[in-house]
């Protein structure tokens, strides 16, 4: 067994391809050697700025001989088959094999040497490498089946055992031989066998594991940090980047002027990462320090002292580029930026920024004036959602997209807003992921869910739902964020009736483009032949063409106004968002299976209370008497929805059979009789769990009915009246949830 070393050396590699690249190289030589029927022992990779290497440890030398067995035709087939077969396998027929009047072609392949393989396979991966970008070189660019590459090819060392695997790529010959570090050791090395290819290196300044790197950033950060009188504020992002930009790293503490530190914390520490790939730090109360942790990719004889000068110099720089844009925008207050937002498109179907501010407003009063967000301020909502968007025509924002919303909290705190708009205007984004804190803010709340359903809503209306994995305007996160806002901070409320208040939001925009008068009444569509009309309170509003190109009727063809996400829609993204917390997805659809509950709060009860059920002995065997009484009557062609016939809530279900029950039919009578009324009344209090203990007592006469009674007897009388016993109790559970969606 031998270990063989590959290192492809070229120009510098961008540090977020880095990682990656050492994946699907790791992956694209293990399929090469597996054409072969070769495996290593165990593959190490390892990625630099300028370099990106392979270790495959425990080759054998040679691959193993095979043997090679295709099927012929019959012995019996005419000539022409064999002429034809013996053309394919380069064989002659007192070669071929014979067994059970079949020929058989034979072919034995000796084991090939590893370095052969090798050979092949290297070429082989690089022409496969899919770079996310890439380039073509010197003269062999000019034709497009050159090599493609990150950067440049400059070297490729190519050892197996200790001798050099030959073969060219790209016009660079294999060999032994690298080089070091750029101004520490820029002289050649060469290397011996893999063993020593990591300890040479470092011994030439560099360190060829990306793990070793980082570690030797975030511990040289925290020390230098530390040192200072400070803490290091962590960034795993920050920290791959760094190690993917140095092959020697030394970190090295600077500071800037204090008077930078009355601009916003994240505006610093976003230009000191986006820009120049700092760290900051915390001082001993928790905020900002004037103080920043640069990655050196030198061992300075200075220590450092002029690499901080530099940097500090271009941080100051960009601060104050940063502070320009701070003190501009506060001249100018939110309000008066808003007029601007008509001048940019939200979208071409849906109008401009300004029109969505318009709505989002209306609806948040809504919401709260419908007490659907309780404890919030009308008036305090409907201001911060006539601000939120705002910062959207900022400086700050223009330069820092990702300040948007954060960055216009800070201005409405600036200039005297009440502090709930401060903080919706900041935080009306939130959630934008799963793990993104969700506001409980009143205000901020009723901001934030008016943004999320009027986003829903518009591209809904105008047919533009998600389509397998393709969302474009991230309308899965807006259902999951809607979602998180209303269980999170326990709104009720009916999510249909809000998502109709959207649209009713959406019409009135476009009467306003086409510069027509906004009824009071609710609006509504009707499309008949080539005309669509939109309607209020019985009279005709508007009247278009079927193919008018108005806004926000570009989306209704023959059948009318497109629908609103569906409640399927929802319950997916309920789903995925309570997967985590360990709900079953089918007890999801069993509640959703009853149709017309869209108080996501209640569903979330009742999901709840019958996980806690079906998990007990009762729940599981109440289930199983379920899907065997559905069976019976799905299969008898019974109609459920006369469930109750033949109880009407007054005389006692034994007494309306018209012939001698068993004890088990009046035990089960009984108990739908005791049942049904306790688990009604349950499940108006939206006490589910009582619900559930009440249907837990017609476990025992539901096992007993079937183990003594025929229910398809051959007296129809019988037949039919334990054929409606049965839906009743199907009927009792389905007031529950939907049993049949339920696994198991």
């Amino acid at each position: 067994m031998t270990d063989f070393l590959l290192e492809l050396r070229s120009e510098e590699i961008p540090a977020r391809m880095q990682e990656r690249a050492r994946e699907d190289l790791a992956r694209l030589f293990a399929a090469e050697l597996d054409k072969a029927g070769l495996k290593a022992a165990e593959t190490v990779t390892y990625a630099t700025p300028r370099r990106l290497a392979l270790i495959a440890r425990g080759l054998p030398e040679q691959t193993a001989a095979v043997s090679e067995e295709s099927k012929g035709p019959r012995t019996s087939a005419p000539p022409q088959a064999l002429e034809g077969f013996l053309r394919k396998t380069g064989l002659t027929q007192d070669q071929l094999v014979e067994r059970d009047g079949v020929y058989f072609a034979v072919v034995n392949k000796p084991g090939r040497a590893t370095a052969d393989v090798i050979a092949e396979a290297v070429p082989a991966v690089i022409r496969a490498f899919a770079w996310p970008k890439s380039m073509r070189w010197g003269a062999a660019s000019q034709s497009t089946e050159s090599p493609r590459w990150v950067r440049p090819l400059q070297g490729i060392v190519a050892i197996l055992g200790e001798d050099v695997v030959p073969f060219e790529i790209a016009g660079v010959q294999s060999g032994a031989a690298t080089v070091g570090h750029r101004f520490h050791h820029p002289g050649v090395i060469t290397i011996g066998s893999a063993d020593d290819y990591v300890e040479k290196l470092r011994m030439c300044h560099v360190v060829v594991d990306g793990a070793e790197r980082r570690n030797i950033i975030a511990l040289g950060a925290k020390m230098a940090a530390k040192k200072a009188g400070l803490t290091l504020i962590e960034d795993e992002g920050l920290l791959f980047e760094n190690a993917g930009l140095t092959e020697w790293p030394v970190p090295l503490l600077g500071r800037f002027d204090e008077s930078f530190l009355e601009v916003p914390p994240e505006v610093i520490q976003l230009t000191a990462r986006v820009n120049q790939k700092y760290f900051v730090c915390a001082d001993a109360s928790g905020k900002l320090a004037n103080a920043f942790v640069c990655t050196a990719n030198i061992d300075a004889s200075d220590d450092g002292a002029r690499i901080v000068e530099g940097n500090q110099k271009v941080l100051a720089a960009r601060l104050s580029d940063a502070k320009f844009f701070y003190d501009t925008d506060l001249k100018t207050r939110l309000e008066d930026l808003s007029p601007k937002l008509a001048k940019i498109v939200f979208h071409d179907k849906l109008g401009t920024v300004a029109d969505k501010v318009e709505r989002v407003a209306k609806l948040a009063r809504w919401l709260v004036e419908e007490g659907i967000v309780q404890g919030a301020n009308a008036d305090l909502a409907e201001r911060a959602a006539r601000l939120a968007k705002a910062d959207l025509v900022t400086g700050m924002v223009g330069e820092f997209p990702e300040l948007q919303g954060l960055i216009g909290g800070y201005y409405a705190a600036a200039q005297g807003e009440h502090p709930a708009v401060a903080e919706a205007v900041r935080d009306h984004y939130k959630p934008v992921g799963q793990g993104d804190e969700v506001p409980a803010a009143p205000v901020t709340v009723a901001v934030s869910l008016a943004d999320k359903l009027d986003t829903l809503r518009g591209f809904f209306l105008i047919d533009e739902p998600p389509t397998g994995s393709k969302d474009p305007f991230a309308l899965r996160r807006a259902a999951l964020g809607v979602i998180r806002l209303i269980t999170a901070n326990g709104l009720r409320g009916e999510l249909g009736k809000c998502l109709t208040k959207a649209v009713d939001l959406h019409l009135e925009t476009c009467l306003r483009a086409l510069g027509r008068p906004v009824p009071v009444e609710p609006m509504y569509l009707e499309v008949s032949g080539d005309t669509k009309r939109l309607m209020a309170d019985g009279a005709e509003v508007l009247a278009l063409p079927v193919a008018a190109d108005a806004p926000f009727y570009a989306g209704v063809g023959s059948s009318g106004l497109h629908p609103a996400p569906s409640i399927d829609f929802f319950a997916d993204r309920l789903k995925v968002q309570q997967r985590e917390a360990g709900v079953r997805h089918d007890l999801i659809d069993a509640v959703f299976g009853l149709g017309g509950e869209d108080d996501l709060v209640r569903l979330l009860a009742r999901v709840h209370a019958l996980q806690a059920f079906v998990t007990t002995e009762d729940g599981t065997n109440l289930l199983a008497g379920y899907k065997r009484a559905a069976n019976i009557l799905k299969k008898e062609g019974y109609d459920v929805s006369a469930a109750a016939r033949g109880h009407d809530g007054g005389e006692s279900g034994a007494l309306a059979l018209g012939y001698q029950p068993l004890p088990e039919e009046v035990d089960l009578i009984a108990a739908l009789d005791a049942a049904e009324p306790v688990a009604a009344v349950a499940i108006q209090r939206e006490d589910f769990a009582g619900a559930m203990a009440a249907l837990a007592s017609l476990r025992a006469p539901i096992d007993a009915f079937f183990d003594k009674v025929t229910v398809n007897d051959a007296d129809p009388a019988k037949r039919e009246a334990r054929l409606a016993l049965l839906a009743r109790m199907r009927g009792a559970v389905h007031n529950v949830a939907d049993f049949a969606r339920i696994d198991g």
